[in-house]
């Protein structure tokens, strides 16, 4: 079954050409059951490769989805257009007040890493957000920094800045093969890494409630399942396109700020390659487990979700 988007989202054009089913409004109208509600909480400056990102991911399960865009309330962004913004997102404090509710949201990261959470411009938002999916979310999925937010606001774990940039291509351990989220997992996977600051594992062991699903002997813990608040917290990027490391290399070196090429990402380390990308069919795995959790256990009646 296919993702529902609105037909004049750049994304719509886009998942189509690359063979992923999606539909419009009208198409959906005419099927007789419930899509699953997936909100995308989109905090990247770039708006609609991130968009494109996550839909491709989720609008890959068998399920009809309906995806919407979701802002924060007075943070604007200066690298996407003003027409986009107004014509597909909605302002949280809109999506709030309305009362409706969704079996999904994904948070997404942030380029704000070098900020304590409480500097940040919209944290006091954000930590409504957060409270907010408590009672109006079957299920939050927090990406990098977005992770990282969640985790702290309702844990206190800390984020820590490392010496140099985690930056490249690293293998994670599978911890818990017996999760429903790994399901279809190997022993180990190449995660794309890009982050500055790290969550340490002793911190989350300590904690409580929390359980390590993915990590890395070099890069630490990469997937935190959070039982208690109905959410999983990602601290790296399987939702990257093939070329993102290449695009935050080469921007950075355009900028003259000092950075290493990316480890294990172009062929013999040579930036001349062409990336190779192999964590696709992972991420694939990933989000459509989750997308498969949530269609097995969130209520049929929206107005349940939360009880």
């Amino acid at each position: 079954m296919p993702i529902k988007i609105p037909a004049n989202l750049p994304a719509y054009d886009v998942l189509t050409r690359e063979g992923v089913m999606v539909m419009d409004e009208d198409q959906a109208a005419r099927q007789d059951i419930r899509p699953l509600r997936i909100g995308l909480l989109n905090l990247m400056p770039k708006k609609i490769q991130t968009e494109n990102q996550f839909a491709r991911l989720i609008g890959a399960t068998p399920l009809q989805i309906d995806f919407a865009l979701i802002r924060m309330s007075e943070h604007k962004t200066r690298n996407t257009a003003a027409d986009h913004m107004e014509s597909f997102y909605r302002p949280f404090a809109e999506v709030a007040a309305s009362g409706e509710k969704f079996d999904g949201l994904i948070i997404t990261g942030a380029p704000i890493e070098h900020l304590e959470f409480d500097a940040v411009t919209y944290w006091d938002e954000l930590r409504q957000v957060f409270d907010w999916t408590r009672t109006h979310v079957h299920s939050t999925f927090g990406v990098c920094w977005g992770g990282m937010a969640m985790i702290n606001h309702f844990h206190g774990v800390q984020k820590h800045m490392l010496p140099q940039k985690a930056f490249g291509c690293y293998r994670h351990a599978n911890m818990a093969p017996a999760s429903p989220f790994l399901r279809g997992f190997s022993d180990d996977c190449v995660i794309p890494v890009s982050r500055w600051t790290e969550m340490r594992r002793p911190e989350i062991e300590s904690a409580g409630g929390l359980v390590i699903l993915l990590d890395s002997a070099e890069v630490g813990p990469c997937l935190v399942e959070d039982a208690q608040h109905r959410a999983l917290y990602i601290f790296n990027h399987l939702e990257y396109d093939s070329d993102t490391l290449k695009q935050e290399y080469d921007r950075d070196v355009a900028a003259g700020t000092p950075i290493g090429v990316p480890c294990n990402y172009y062929p013999g380390d040579d930036p001349a390659a062409q990336p190779l990308n192999r964590w696709r069919s992972h991420a694939h795995l990933l989000y459509g487990n989750w997308i498969n959790q949530i269609y097995q256990s969130t209520p049929f009646d929206m107005d349940e979700i939360g009880h």
